[in-house]
């Protein structure tokens, strides 16, 4: 069976460490087959999030560690679906 694993990723503040979550997915980049970001600005412009799925590929010790590494940055909430095929 193969598996399809997805990360959800909600950033909570987009620019408090922006670049420490861009370099975790430079890093990653060859476990990440599909990358979609959605950004939201509320009504009053006063709250801004963002949402960031990935389809990740390969080792699966190699995804867990990816999903590791977001988690430990403060301003993000990881959640993971995997689906079987």
């Amino acid at each position: 069976m193969k598996e399809v694993r997805i990360l959800g990723v909600m950033i909570k503040e987009p620019s408090a460490g922006a670049d420490k979550l861009q370099g975790i997915l430079t890093k990653y980049g060859c476990s990440i087959r599909t990358r979609l970001g959605l950004h939201d600005i509320g009504n009053d412009n006063s709250e801004e999030s963002g949402l960031l799925l990935l389809e990740l590929i390969g080792d699966s010790k190699e995804c867990l560690s990816l999903e590791n590494e977001l988690q430990a940055i403060g301003n993000l909430d990881v959640q993971k679906m995997t689906f079987l095929r």
